[in-house]
């Protein structure tokens, strides 16, 4: 079994699907009895006279888009139009097109899709239900979440927009709408229910928690939205599980909560800001836990607190088990991952921790992730070892956006250049840099104080991956 992102198809072959590797995913699930009476609520409020969603179907349709990009091939991009009139421009003919599906969140014409459908794109066109067609740009992009804010170019028009609910509100056995662009058919509308919420570890996105529907959900759905029953924006429709690449009941949304929080940090900064808590720690599965003497698995134990942090100054210590957040259960590491990526920077937020089997509350004041110290970043050169690679001083803002963890200040590797001393020594993108010849490296002046002294041979220890390497080369 494969997990398939409800990709963007390409419109010249409408069968061809990304296939990212299939992950074990956890969940929050309710019996069958929550899902029967929710089903049961649902009937009696049909039979009252107000059939499901049809109210609320035809506004949220209005803000429902296709997304149309299309690709330049490889050598445009390199060599410009200069390379296609001088072979006769038959690349014109292998121009990329491919649809996806996007949600317009405001009237000024800001949209909200998949990264993974405008990826690449040299050119977004959004398609209204109504068929007039508009060129957009893209405002910005969050891979983490796999979310992208693309403006609509108007002229003064305000178009109808969808706001993004508290997704929080949803419970398992709720009906839900999925509207979209399925392999380009025309905008859809299908129906299903929440078959299960805080699917973690589905492997399309670093910050995940999963909403999960057995609405349909099919290529070029990626990006369109999951509406509630009574016309709520709760989920943007993302990927499926599937054996074949179309839907089987088993689709995926991103909570609303997390869509807001990427959108209003796109508009506002240009990027994604999120909450830096300074700790770092290990999920509780079910042999941990026996270990520590808990009755059962969940949580995240603390192995690590950076000094002067929000985790530090809230009083977060080394062994702390994180239960909740905000009164939201803490199941894994990608639980607390995304329930921080949903609060609003500068604001505060409650964590119960079980420290030595006693429960205590303690109070974060949530910012973003210092760009402190200086980064620094810096090429090298000369007969060393580190001759061609670039580096940087590691802090928190340069460890979010390198998707790394942040434990203390360090020297990273950012580039390594070909065919120059640092490659043929082995160093690689990302090795930390430890020591040399003997010296504790914590920043770029050392580093570059250290490989100034005359040597006959360099000892070098890096850390790769949280390995610890050393090696001896000589000039």
């Amino acid at each position: 079994m494969v997990w398939a992102r409800d990709d963007t198809y390409p419109s010249s072959s409408p069968f061809q699907y990304f296939h990212p590797v299939f992950k074990h995913a956890s969940a929050r699930l309710c019996d069958s009895a929550q899902a029967r009476a929710g089903n049961a609520d649902i009937l009696a409020r049909r039979k009252a006279g107000g059939p499901l969603g049809r109210q609320y179907l035809h506004q949220a349709g209005r803000t429902i888009a296709r997304i149309s990009i299309s690709r330049r091939p490889i050598f445009r991009r390199f060599f410009g139009d200069d390379f296609e009139r001088q072979f006769g421009g038959f690349t014109r003919e292998r121009i990329q097109n491919s649809l996806g599906s996007g949600v317009i969140v405001r009237s000024n014409g800001i949209v909200v899709t998949n990264n993974h459908v405008i990826d690449g794109a040299d050119q977004i066109t959004v398609v209204m239900a109504d068929r007039r067609e508009f060129e957009a740009t893209l405002v910005g992009k969050d891979e983490r979440s796999d979310l992208a804010v693309l403006r609509m170019k108007l002229d003064g028009e305000n178009l109808p927009a969808l706001d993004l609910a508290n997704s929080d509100d949803l419970e398992v056995g709720d009906m839900v709408l999925a509207i979209g662009n399925p392999f380009g058919v025309g905008q859809t509308v299908t129906s299903g229910i929440v078959s299960a919420l805080a699917r973690t570890n589905v492997g399309v996105a670093d910050v995940r928690s999963f909403i999960q529907t057995d609405a349909a959900i099919n290529p070029g759905n990626s990006g369109g939205a999951l509406i509630a029953s009574d016309g709520r924006l709760v989920g943007i429709n993302t990927a499926i599980y599937s054996q074949s690449g179309g839907s089987i009941g088993i689709g995926f949304a991103i909570p609303a909560n997390l869509a807001r929080n990427v959108v209003s940090s796109i508009l506002a900064e240009g990027r994604v800001l999120r909450p830096w808590l300074g700790a770092s720690g290990q999920s509780v599965n079910a042999e941990l836990a026996k270990t520590l003497g808990l009755k059962r698995p969940g949580g995240v134990v603390v192995q690590r607190v950076t000094p002067k942090s929000p985790a530090a100054r809230g009083g977060m210590a080394v062994g702390d088990i994180v239960l909740s957040l905000d009164g939201k259960e803490v199941v894994d590491q990608d639980e607390l991952r995304y329930l921080l990526a949903t609060i609003p920077l500068g604001q505060s937020a409650n964590v119960v921790v079980n420290r030595g089997g006693v429960e205590k509350q303690i109070r974060l004041h949530l910012e973003a992730p210092p760009d402190d110290p200086p980064r620094q970043k810096t090429t090298l050169a000369g007969r060393q070892p580190f001759s061609g690679a670039t580096v940087a001083n590691l802090n928190p803002a340069l460890a979010e956006e390198l998707r790394k963890e942040f434990e203390e200040p360090a020297v990273i590797v950012l580039d390594v250049g070909g065919n120059t001393i640092a490659a043929r020594v082995g160093l690689q993108v990302g090795d930390k840099i430890l020591e040399l010849n003997g010296a504790s490296i914590d920043s770029v002046d050392v580093l570059t104080r250290e490989i100034q002294k005359p040597a006959s041979s360099w000892t070098i220890s890096l850390n790769r991956n949280g390995q610890i390497l050393k090696t001896t080369v000589g000039e």
